[in-house]
Formats: C-alpha cells, sequence, structure tokens
C-alpha cells in the first residue's frame, strides 16, 4: 500500500453528511450522481481578499459577538440541492449569553433528505414571513464580528445561492478550527452532540438548525477559555498531509486527520503552525492551488 493508505472512509465525518450520504445511497432515484460534494469553484480574488482583512482584523482579539448559523437543506450539493431551512443565534463573548435568535423555512417543491431532517416539503410552504426572518438574519449577520457554524465548510456554501445572500464575514468552524479542552475527552472532531453531552448540555432533538444553534451557544455559556479557543481557532491555517507508513496511521486519525478528506488518497488536516510544531510526525503542506479549490 502507499504512504499512509487506508480502506475505510473517515471516521470523524460528521453526523449529518453522514446520514445524507447514507439516505442518497438508499435512494435508486439519486444513485446516478455523485454523493460526495462537488469541489467549490475558485473564489474571486477580492473576495479571498477581502476575507483575509476580515480575519485579521477578527483575530486581533475584537471579536465579541458571535453568529452561530446552521442550514438544514436537502443534499448535499450546491446547484442541484437547496437550503430550506437556516437557524441563527447572535451570542455575546464577554456576557457568554445570547443576545437574539431566528429561524426560518424557505420553500421547497421537494425534500429528499426528509428522512433526515424531518422538514417535509409542504411544511416549507405553510404561510411564514420568511422573507422578514431573513431581513432579520441579514442584520444579525451585520452586527457580528465572526460568523461560527459546526462542519462550517458544509454550511457555508449554501450562502450566495437562491434566496440567501453571500456572506463575507470570516466563518469558524467549531469543528475543524477549534481545539477543545482535553479535559473533555472529545474525539479531534466532534460532532455537534458529542460537543454538547461533554458540556452537560442536555440534547432532545437533531437535525433542526435552530436547535444545533442553541446546542453551540449553552456550550459557550459553559466555556471559561471561551477567548481563548476563539482566538487560536482563529490562527492562519494551512492543509497539511501526515507522512506517515500504513502501521502508524492511528496517529494521525488520533490527531485528528481524515483519510481521503478533502485529499485524496491521504491523511490531511488544518493546522496553524503552532499545531503544526507540537506533532510528533511529520507532515507536508498541500500545494497551494489545491488547497483553493478544496477550502
Amino acid at each position: 500500500m502507499s504512504e499512509g493508505a487506508e480502506a475505510t472512509p473517515s471516521e470523524t465525518s460528521s453526523w449529518e453528511q453522514a446520514d445524507l450520504l447514507s439516505l442518497v445511497a438508499a435512494n435508486p432515484s439519486r444513485r446516478d450522481t455523485p454523493v460526495a460534494p462537488v469541489d467549490p469553484p475558485l473564489p474571486a480574488p477580492e473576495t479571498v481578499l477581502s476575507e483575509a482583512v476580515s480575519l485579521e482584523a477578527a483575530s486581533a482579539g475584537s471579536v465579541t459577538t458571535l453568529l452561530i448559523i446552521d442550514t438544514e437543506t436537502t443534499g448535499l450539493q450546491p446547484g442541484r440541492d437547496q437550503c430550506i431551512e437556516v437557524g441563527a443565534v447572535l451570542f455575546s463573548v464577554p456576557d457568554r449569553s445570547v443576545l437574539s435568535q431566528v429561524s426560518f423555512l424557505m420553500p421547497a417543491e421537494q425534500n429528499p433528505a426528509q428522512g433526515v431532517n424531518g422538514i417535509a416539503p409542504a411544511l416549507t410552504q405553510r404561510p411564514q414571513p420568511w422573507k422578514s426572518a431573513l431581513a432579520c438574519f441579514e442584520a444579525m449577520v451585520e452586527a457580528a464580528d465572526l460568523l461560527v457554524a459546526h462542519n462550517a465548510a458544509f454550511d457555508r456554501q449554501w450562502f450566495g445561492q437562491g434566496p440567501l445572500p453571500a456572506l463575507t464575514k470570516p466563518w469558524l468552524c467549531s469543528m475543524e478550527d477549534v481545539r477543545w479542552p482535553a479535559d473533555r475527552h472529545l474525539r479531534a472532531n466532534p460532532s455537534v452532540r458529542d460537543l454538547a453531552l461533554a458540556y452537560e448540555v442536555p440534547v432532545w432533538a437533531a437535525h433542526r438548525a435552530l436547535t444545533d444553534c442553541i446546542y453551540l451557544a449553552q456550550v459557550f455559556e459553559r466555556c471559561e477559555q471561551l477567548e481563548v479557543l476563539l482566538s487560536e481557532g482563529l490562527e492562519p491555517r494551512r492543509l497539511y498531509r501526515a507522512r506517515l507508513s500504513y502501521e502508524e496511521r492511528h496517529k494521525a486519525r488520533e490527531a485528528g486527520f481524515r483519510w481521503n478528506e478533502p485529499v485524496s488518497g491521504a491523511w490531511s488536516r488544518r493546522l496553524s503552525e503552532r499545531e503544526v510544531n507540537r506533532l510528533d510526525f511529520p507532515v507536508v503542506p498541500v500545494e497551494e492551488s489545491l488547497e483553493r479549490r478544496i477550502a
């Protein structure tokens, strides 16, 4: 086998994407399309510059207000599928408190992922002020210093599609970017459910957008080191590939690297320079052109 070869899929994929993948695989009418998300197009240079400037400002210690975001969708691929629910919680970091929250459904003709999120198409078409709620959401975005999502790479790709606005403020992924305290005994890439339970937050439901936002907000309320975790989570990161033999692959898994995701045929993870220096095995950076395509 080649360096770091592994025959099984990532063990740390988010629970919602895993359920969606299972649903698509079980639905014969959708087997003619790939179940893996399509690589997004390269961002425009001005978008990259804008996000870089915003991230630098956020990492300078000015983050006091978070907007926690979650989405529910009809599948995994923007352009083919659509976002049908958005939930958001505006959260004050110094006060460890919720400022406001919103959740709304957007009309859909069908929802192949109903078995995962429980949202019937007919429900999305019931009368409700979703356009007013969307305007409220945009005002909350404007008030936030930082956008936070669990598996942000999945959620952020839906904005700028359909009625949802493109969001240019910096994002932080509470699954990939935040290194949760060791005394919580979490795996390297915990699910929202695992994270909530580790912080003694009751878990009563799953796969509705506002519910998952509330879980994260309640975790942040209980997190004494939140400012430190946010600051370290905002450190510049690059995508690295582990250089390990097949027999040593457990080291990569334990360090939160994923097999075959996002780099095909390799154990990879985004790391800051500080995190690279703490590893007890060698890594090499992924080529910048490839990293941009899968960012």
